[in-house]
């Protein structure tokens, strides 16, 4: 018998609460927007619900504006691997701002892959709270 092609849904996305890395539960959405305002600690991202890929790895990468390591050098992408915990399985992809600010300003793109497909994109757009929206040209 062939094997069910998984399920993918995006749940949420956007401004949730504090998020703890050791809790069992999710961070809860305060804001659905793909803009973002600098502000320390600030939580953003996506909540993906995953379907019919238990044990299937899963790959995650965040590719920030230019954060600098110690010696003002570009970081790579944050990216890793964790594996599909149940048939029907809440991912939490995101990450906060942090001083200094300055490299965090701009485009945050998350995505998630699974048997090398895309299966969830989101763009986050982190602006100096001041900021005003960009207006269309």
């Amino acid at each position: 018998m062939p094997k069910r092609k998984p399920e993918i849904r995006i749940r949420s996305f956007g401004i949730y609460d504090g998020w703890d890395s050791d809790a069992k539960d999710l961070p809860r959405i305060a804001e659905f927007t793909t803009r973002v305002p600098a502000v320390i600690d600030i939580e953003f991202g996506m909540v993906v619900n995953i379907k019919g890929a238990k044990n299937e790895p899963l790959i995650y990468c965040i590719d920030h504006p230019g954060i600098r390591d110690a010696d003002g050098k570009r970081r790579a992408p944050f990216d890793g691997e964790v594996y599909v915990r149940s048939n029907d399985w809440n991912f939490y992809l995101g990450d906060t701002i942090w001083a200094p600010m300055e490299d965090k300003l701009g485009p945050w793109r998350m995505t998630l892959q699974l048997a090398g497909k895309i299966i969830a994109d989101k763009t986050f757009d982190v602006f100096r709270g001041n900021d005003s929206p960009k207006q269309p040209a």
